[in-house]
């Protein structure tokens, strides 16, 4: 059943809370709830999510604003993503979320709702312990979802030799079911790893298997990793559809694409099947001699391999959605990136072609806004339409919103690294915001949101960023004056004109100071990174 209802208070419409929903629900028809992760792909790739984006921060650098005068790279070549365009149409969308520098920390942000120090996964290499608490174990346990994983794991650890993969397996964090792949990148997007874990598998074993060949509608059979990740999860879903349409069941979605393949030649990229791609990708690939379907990239640059491969994922997406509409519209789908886009600095592996200004040194592996900004958006019965939220957010809140949006109250605190401690949850429930109860659910100077990673692609660089609403400090090697840098977000969200910072940060919580300052904002973040982030001293 819809929560299409709203109570009429005072003149304003307010939005039922899903925390009370079951007063508009029937009590055996909870909602179905799909998470979709994209792979390596920031903000500026799918900026056409969010019109006007770019216009306004064209009109804020260019002559007008601050007349950078490297304004117009702001004016760039996202991936054409027509069926992410229209989710965000149909949802809400979020223009200030952050997730973690790279893929396996904001997964284990997602799944635990703890900033990366808490949860301890802080590489790509880093296991994610089996004693944390999953929201997906709650969903199975205390609200009776079925629960399934299609796709990219990544937080069981780096294979090893022999392979053993360390850490938390899929069955290990609650899902029932688990087909994909574990490690951090597949081979080639035709030739990988089809890991399974079933009902004839132990939570911490799993099986290896060769791709199998699916089809979706208008796409022939095929290997190609997102066509069957994608086939793989309609299966299911039919099939909880068919047994019991009244069971809620949970779906965690999560693409290799548009990442980089760990076999680098020809290329570490690809070239997607024809029939996935739109003309304007089509087209693209064609005129730099692509050949469809395979890693024979021809003259095609790194950017727009970047282009065509969302672009690809954006097709199959669109084919999943198309399937959910039809079996069950009681369904809430939320869409997130896990990180910014990657500029690895070594030819077509550099990626950025959109948004920001300054490139070099920063997109994934960074803390600056083009290694972490993604986009989210949610549909679902009761979110309106075509709606958009500028609160600050994190990845990390999708465990006490997915928590809340099934009924559930979230948990305050949860076990952290330590197995004789608990520490509090960092993620929020964003339903307040998603219902038209609140427009934040932060405060706009006392809470912050931390993003922070070693990167092992630069030798253990270590990069930790804190924020607030407007705000924002970041950091790398070492959380002091001579590598921290203040921006204000509201006048920069692009980080071009660091502002100047306190001389001393001694006295400034002796009441002289108040958050009308910035100096003031800089000492609290600056501080949070050198208590709380991987800066901090062990």
């Amino acid at each position: 059943m819809r929560i299409d209802s709203m109570i009429r208070i005072g003149g304003g419409l307010l939005a039922l809370l899903l925390g009370t929903y079951a007063l508009a629900q029937e009590p055996d028809a909870p909602p179905n709830i799909v998470l979709i992760i994209g792979d390596d792909f920031g903000l500026d790739v799918t900026s056409d999510m969010y019109p006007g984006l770019i216009d306004d921060l064209a009109k804020r650098y260019g002559p007008e604003g601050h007349g950078h005068p490297e304004h117009g790279l702001i004016s760039g070549s996202p991936a054409s993503t027509p069926r992410l365009d229209d989710l965000a149409r149909q949802g809400m969308t979020f223009t200030n979320v952050w997730a973690q520098p790279f893929c396996s920390p904001t997964r284990a942000s997602i799944l635990t709702g703890l900033f990366a120090s808490k949860a301890n996964v802080l590489t790509y290499a880093d296991p994610l312990a089996q004693r944390h608490t999953s929201f997906v174990q709650l969903l199975k346990d205390r609200a009776g979802y079925s629960t399934a994983l299609f796709g990219k794991w990544h937080l069981a650890g780096l294979p090893g030799n022999p392979v053993s993969y360390p850490g938390m397996k899929p069955k290990e964090a609650g899902f029932e079911i688990f087909k994909g792949n574990m490690h951090a990148a597949i081979r080639t997007y035709w030739s990988y790893d089809y890991h399974v874990q079933d009902a004839d598998t132990p939570a911490s074993e799993w099986r290896t298997e060769s791709p199998p060949e699916k089809s979706l509608p208008g796409i022939a059979p095929t290997t190609f990793a997102p066509v069957v990740k994608v086939a793989d999860a309609i299966e299911w879903i039919t099939a909880q559809e068919e047994a019991d349409a009244n069971k809620p069941w949970f779906v965690w979605l999560a693409y290799n694409l548009s990442h980089a393949t760990a076999q680098q030649r020809p290329s570490a990229m690809a070239v997607p099947n024809a029939d996935t791609l739109d003309p304007r990708s089509r087209d693209e690939m064609k005129a730099c001699e692509g050949e469809f379907g395979s890693s024979n990239v021809g003259s095609c640059s790194g950017e727009a391999l970047m282009r065509a491969m969302t672009n690809a994922l954006d097709t199959v997406t669109g084919k999943l959605l198309d399937a959910i509409d039809a079996l069950d519209p009681n369904t809430y789908v939320i869409f997130i990136g896990d990180n910014g886009t990657p500029m690895y600095g070594r030819p077509n592996l550099d990626f950025i072609d959109n948004m920001y200004i300054t490139r070099s040194g920063r997109g994934k592996g960074s803390a600056y806004e083009s290694g972490v900004r993604v986009p989210l958006v949610v549909k679902g019965p009761g979110i309106p339409a075509g709606t958009s939220s500028d609160e600050y957010v994190h990845a990390a809140d999708l465990f006490s919103t997915i928590l809340t949006i099934a009924g559930l109250t979230p948990p305050e605190s949860v076990p952290g690294s330590d197995r004789t401690a608990t520490v509090p949850v960092d993620g929020v429930s964003l339903t307040p915001i998603l219902f038209g109860e609140a427009a934040a659910v932060r405060d706009p100077n006392d809470d912050y949101l931390l993003t922070e990673t070693t990167n092992l692609l630069t030798g253990g660089t270590r990069h930790a960023a804190a924020r607030n609403a407007r705000y924002k400090v970041v950091c790398t090697a070492e959380a002091d004056a001579k590598t921290c840098e203040l921006y204000d977000l509201r006048d920069d969200p692009l980080e071009e004109y660091p502002l100047e910072a306190p001389a001393s940060c001694g006295d400034y919580d002796d009441g002289a100071w108040t958050a009308e300052d910035a100096g003031w904002h800089y000492c609290r973040l600056r501080l949070i990174i050198e208590e709380e982030s991987v800066l901090a001293a062990r």
